[in-house]
């Protein structure tokens, strides 16, 4: 009898790990830039990677090894040294409600892209749809891709030779509540902006360890759980001829 797919994918997953540290006697780093509460950390190290997390702002609530310092002045000097980078940009220069409030922010999409591109190691670059003119071939994902009761587009760009296949996309059926608003029966949440609610988002999102700030920011960790996956498995078989 054949297993279900999510235990295969743990099978494989373990296997990959414990390959790893029989190896090279440590788990798989990944550097996780513009970090915040940790929403990406969580899923990549449910799928098997060492993380620490790097922010300019302090991050009390982040649940990995977090070091407070210029995400692209971080990477610049360290980023050779992890095995995969994540990178989430500041979303706010692309998001519809800043260019409405007509709100200055940075565009760090570029200078972070040129960052990474040094360091010769595998990574991924994450935005928001506004962005997506700015990133090249993004992949898509969206909560209902992994069970989630929730929408929340994100958009992925990927480099160093790693890349991700575009998961299948279904219709949305259910009716999203107003942004911001209270989320009525039968409804999915937009949990951004001042949005009420911050107990539902904690459960949908699967981020129990957020507040309101980190929420409205956060990729889902089922998100950096899927691309994690495609990680561990892009880069040990590289790492493997190195060690041969």
């Amino acid at each position: 009898m054949q297993q279900p797919t999510t235990i295969r994918r743990v099978h494989r997953l373990a296997v990959l790990a414990a390959l790893f540290l029989r190896l090279f006697g440590r788990m798989p780093t990944l550097l996780d830039l513009y970090c915040c509460q940790g929403g990406a950390a969580k899923g990549y190290a449910d799928a098997g990677f060492d993380v620490t997390g790097v922010d300019k702002d302090p991050q009390p609530r982040y649940p990995y090894r977090f070091v407070q310092a210029d995400a692209i002045a971080f990477v610049l000097e360290h980023g050779a040294g992890f095995d995969f980078i994540h990178g989430s940009p500041p979303c706010q220069h692309d998001t519809e409600c800043q260019r409405i409030r007509s709100n200055d922010h940075p565009d760090l999409i570029a200078p972070t892209r040129t960052a990474l591109e040094t360091t010769g190691r595998p990574w991924v670059m994450e935005n928001v749809r506004g962005a997506v003119p700015k990133l090249r071939e993004p992949v898509m994902l969206c909560g209902t891709m992994f069970g989630l009761e929730n929408y929340r587009h994100r958009f992925f760009e990927t480099g160093g030779d790693f890349t991700l296949d575009q998961p299948a996309h279904a219709v949305h059926t259910v009716p999203q509540a107003k942004m911001g608003r209270p989320v009525p029966p039968g409804h999915y949440g937009q949990f951004v902006g001042n949005f009420s609610g911050v107990p539902l988002a904690r459960r949908v999102l699967g981020v129990p360890w957020m507040n309101r700030d980190g929420i409205r920011e956060c990729i889902p960790p089922a998100y950096a759980h899927h691309i994690g996956r495609a990680a561990l498995t892009h880069i040990t078989p590289a790492l493997m001829g190195v060690a041969a």
